[in-house]
């Protein structure tokens, strides 16, 4: 009886040292308390995952770049080449990115000044429908205000207002779609495209009384018109016929 029994322990497998579980292998009632089977399982399921996560994550670190690319529209063909990724860029640098965007826009103006160091803020002045004053740190956007032509950007000592709301609703709207556009409007590799992409996505609202919702084909809903533009096709839409 000694000798049948113990013909039935196992043996611990050597190619997966589970330290001492492994002795749960030398129970003979395997069908009742599956105890070892079950930790290989998951010990063999455990080290494919890790194994196939790692692999899944070279190779989206390789796409983030030519994925974002593509969302903005550049093809792989003519992609400008990648610009420092550090924060501080040469002052130069800046002024000559945005003279070039100035130049692209006929009917949009932009005056730079730098009343706090080396970092930039810009009156963007859109035909005569709207003034924007953007708040970059080097060439990247941190902040943007949206109001109207007519209203005062200026506080009483002569500085940009960059902390009060427009007057009206239809441009505080504006100014939430053109933060939701800096968050859209992401590259850290070439900041200057982002910026470029940006400002034409702003340009967009030179028919912001004008253009007709693309989804309902009204002017006005909730006495407002067609705040939001499309990142992709810059179409017209109300906030609400977006969704």
């Amino acid at each position: 009886e000694l000798e049948r029994l113990s013909n039935l322990v196992g043996k611990p497998s050597e190619n997966h040292p589970l330290h001492n579980s492994g002795l749960l292998s030398l129970d003979p009632v395997q069908d009742k308390t599956p105890l070892y089977s079950q930790l290989l399982q998951a010990y063999k399921w455990s080290n494919k995952l890790q194994y196939h996560a790692g692999l899944a994550s070279g190779l989206l670190n390789q796409q983030s770049l030519k994925r974002s690319a593509n969302q903005m529209g550049v093809s792989a063909n003519c992609r400008p080449k990648a610009q420092p990724t550090t924060l501080v860029l040469p002052p130069q640098y800046v002024d000559d990115v945005i003279n070039r965007i100035d130049r692209m826009f006929p009917e949009m103006s932009i005056q730079l000044s730098r009343p706090n160091g080396t970092s930039a803020m810009l009156l963007v002045t859109l035909g005569k429908v709207l003034k924007v004053i953007v708040v970059m740190r080097s060439l990247f956007i941190d902040r943007t205000i949206v109001k109207g032509y007519s209203e005062n950007v200026y506080t009483e000592d002569g500085k940009l207002d960059i902390w009060s709301k427009s007057n009206y609703q239809v441009f505080q709207k504006v100014t939430d779609h053109a933060t939701t556009a800096l968050l859209h409007y992401q590259l850290p590799q070439m900041p200057d495209v982002v910026v470029r992409s940006f400002m034409t996505w702003l340009r967009s609202y030179i028919k912001l009384f004008q253009a007709p919702c693309q989804r309902c084909g009204k002017f006005l809903q909730d006495g407002l018109p067609p705040t939001w533009r499309d990142f992709r096709t810059l179409e017209a839409f109300h906030d609400t016929c977006r969704q």
